[in-house]
C-alpha cells in the first residue's frame, strides 16, 4: 500500500494536466540501476483482477511442444481501471455455471504500481512455470499510436505492445522537458495517454512549430532505461492516464513520509 501513495508524489510533479514551463538544460550523465528503473515505472499504476485471496486471475498456458510441460499461467494488466472492472462484469453476467458464478462473484480490481510487474518479470524471467503478464492498454491510445506512426509513414497495422507518447522539438532533436516552478527540478515527461500528450504538444507548437509526438512501446522505454547511458534519463517520469490519476487522487496521503504536498507546475508568462 506504500507504493500506492507514493503515486501522489508523482502527480506533483505533473501539476495540472502537465501545465508546464518548456526548459532546455544540461544535467550530468546518469546511468540508472534496476531500482531506479522501478521506481520510474512505480509512478505508473496498472490493474490485476484478483480473487478475494489478492491472488490474480489467470489461465494456465497451452502445454509446450513434444510433450513438455505446461509454461505457467497467463494474467491480464490493465492499464484502465474502468476496462478491467468492465471485464468482471461482463464475467459475471455472462457466467451460467453454479461454481464458476462463485467464484466470479468474488473477484475484484486490485492496483499496484507498475514496478512490482517489472521487478517481478525480472525475477521469473528464467522460470518455466512463471507467471506471465498480458498487457491491455486502452484501445483509444493504441488508435492513436497507430495513427501517428502512419502519419510518419510507417506502415503498421497492430500495436503489440503498451503505446508510450514523447513529445519532441523536432523529429530529429530531443525531448521537451517541463520545469517545475516550485522546484529547480526538469523532467522529461513520458505520456500513457496519447491526449496528455497532444496538451504537451499543443504548448510547444507556437515557438517550435515542427514538434511532435513520438511513439514509443514500453518495452522500448524499460530497454533504453537499461542500456543507455545518457543526460536525459535522469529526467524521465512516466505520466499516467487521467483516468489514474484521478483514481490515484483518492488514495489516502502518507503524512508521516510528507507524500501529501504536491507542488504544482504552472505555465511560463
Amino acid at each position: 500500500m506504500k507504493a500506492l501513495v507514493r503515486w501522489g508524489a508523482t502527480l506533483g510533479l505533473i501539476g495540472s494536466t502537465l501545465l508546464g514551463t518548456v526548459f532546455v538544460g544540461n544535467v550530468p550523465v546518469w546511468a540508472l540501476s534496476e531500482q531506479q528503473i522501478k521506481e520510474k515505472l512505480d509512478s505508473v499504476p496498472v490493474y490485476l483482477i484478483t480473487n478475494d485471496k489478492g491472488l490474480p486471475l489467470s489461465r494456465p498456458l497451452p502445454d509446450g511442444q513434444n510433450g513438455q510441460k505446461p509454461g505457467g499461467s497467463v494474467t491480464g494488466v490493465y492499464l484502465s481501471r474502468q476496462e478491467a472492472q468492465a471485464f468482471i462484469k461482463q464475467l459475471q453476467s455472462t457466467n451460467k455455471d453454479p461454481k464458476m458464478a462463485e467464484i466470479v462473484k468474488s473477484l475484484q480490481v486490485t492496483a499496484v504500481p507498475l514496478g512490482i510487474i517489472y521487478q517481478q518479470l525480472q525475477q521469473t524471467k528464467n522460470q518455466p512455470n512463471r507467471l506471465v503478464f498480458a498487457f491491455k492498454p486502452v484501445d483509444q491510445d493504441v488508435k492513436g499510436a497507430l495513427e501517428l506512426l502512419n502519419q510518419s509513414g510507417q506502415k503498421i497495422d497492430q500495436f503489440r505492445s503498451v503505446p508510450i507518447f514523447a513529445v519532441r522539438f523536432a523529429p530529429d532533436q530531443g525531448y521537451v522537458p517541463i520545469k517545475l516552478t516550485n522546484d529547480k527540478e526538469q523532467v522529461v515527461p513520458l505520456f500513457v495517454s496519447k491526449q496528455d500528450a497532444q496538451g504537451l504538444l499543443n504548448q510547444v507548437k507556437p515557438k517550435y512549430p515542427k514538434a511532435d509526438i513520438q511513439v514509443i512501446d514500453i518495452d522500448g522505454v524499460i530497454k533504453t532505461l537499461q542500456d543507455k547511458n545518457e543526460d536525459w534519463l535522469k529526467q524521465v517520469v512516466l505520466v499516467p492516464s487521467q483516468e489514474s490519476r484521478e483514481y490515484i487522487r483518492t488514495l489516502p496521503k502518507d503524512s508521516a513520509t510528507g507524500n501529501n504536498r504536491q507542488p504544482a507546475a504552472k505555465p511560463k508568462r
